[in-house]
């Protein structure tokens, strides 16, 4: 059994950064792909950033340019670092780690940009 515990959001102003994380338990982290999911009331959740096994990143149009998703594979975590946040990107933010066969998610941690 994995389990994906987030941490790092809060408030902040528009124009500010948070830098969230997703520690892992388990052994089958660095095999996974993470992905970092935003679900804002009353919205399906929605991918925001993905980075492989490998370390290849892809991001939403959205964020592309502001976020940035990294890992340290030695310490079971994953980052998502968040700068020049806009109150749109109000959400509760969920990490997901995935191999064939296996996806686990986390709790999520809230994330609230005030203009």
């Amino acid at each position: 059994q994995v389990q994906l515990v987030e941490s790092g959001g809060g408030l902040v102003q528009a124009g500010g950064s948070l830098r969230l994380s997703c520690a892992a338990s388990g052994s089958i982290f660095s095999s996974s792909v993470i992905g970092w999911y935003q679900q804002a009331p009353g919205k399906q959740r929605e991918l925001v950033a993905s980075i492989t096994s490998g370390g290849s990143t892809s991001y939403s149009t959205a964020v592309k340019g502001r976020f940035a998703i990294t890992r340290d594979n030695a310490k079971n975590t994953a980052y998502l670092q968040m700068n020049s946040l806009k109150p749109e990107d109000t959400a509760v933010y969920y990490c997901k780690a995935s191999r064939p066969g296996f996806v686990y998610w986390g709790q999520g941690t809230q994330v609230t940009v005030s203009s």
